[in-house]
């Protein structure tokens, strides 16, 4: 499977230093994803069953090397949901990037929606990096049944917030398909 990836970014900050900060992380990303040994490796992961762990296994070596760290559990002290946490953040200039990674529970459970929310509230934070399965295969019995497209469902989904009149203080979004 393909990776791919879906960005959105709000129109004032197209030109930004910070949105040009948090291309070039991405685009390191696309390169990481895009090498045939960690595209086997999150193969391997991505089977019925597993959790959304197992994916992060492959991709937080590499956002650490990048100067994430790991539920940065600090950013939502204000708020009464205390175990409200990021998989990963990044503090950049003014602001920052969470990731998020998901399998499962991607849309079935409304995690991508979740996971924005969280970078909507996080003052430290204005950039959301999600990783998603392109296709979901549940059933252990029959690995190759397709039970979703949560790339898909979540690119539809979380577009319309970065329609204008629908702008949150997520600045940008990258989705990155797996």
């Amino acid at each position: 499977m393909e990776s791919t990836i879906k960005i959105f970014i709000q129109k004032p900050y197209t030109k930004s230093r910070e949105w040009n900060e948090v291309k070039a992380i991405s685009e390191k990303f696309i390169e990481f994803l895009s090498q045939p040994q960690n595209k086997k490796k999150i193969t391997e992961c991505h089977i019925p069953g597993a959790q959304s762990q197992r994916i992060e296994e492959v991709i937080t070596p590499f956002a650490e090397m990048l100067g994430f760290t790991s539920q940065a559990r600090k950013l939502f002290q204000k708020y009464k949901v205390s175990k409200l946490r990021p998989d990963y953040y990044l503090s950049l200039l003014s602001t920052g990037i969470i990731i998020e990674v998901e399998r499962g529970q991607t849309s079935q459970n409304n995690a991508a929606l979740k996971d924005l929310w969280k970078a909507h509230i996080c003052e430290e934070a204005h950039y959301l990096f999600l990783f998603v399965p392109m296709e979901l295969r549940q059933d252990k019995n029959n690995p190759n049944k397709i039970s979703g497209k949560p790339f898909n469902e979540t690119v539809n989904r979380l577009s319309t917030f970065f329609v204008e009149e629908n702008y949150t203080n997520v600045r940008g979004l990258v989705i990155f398909g797996y």
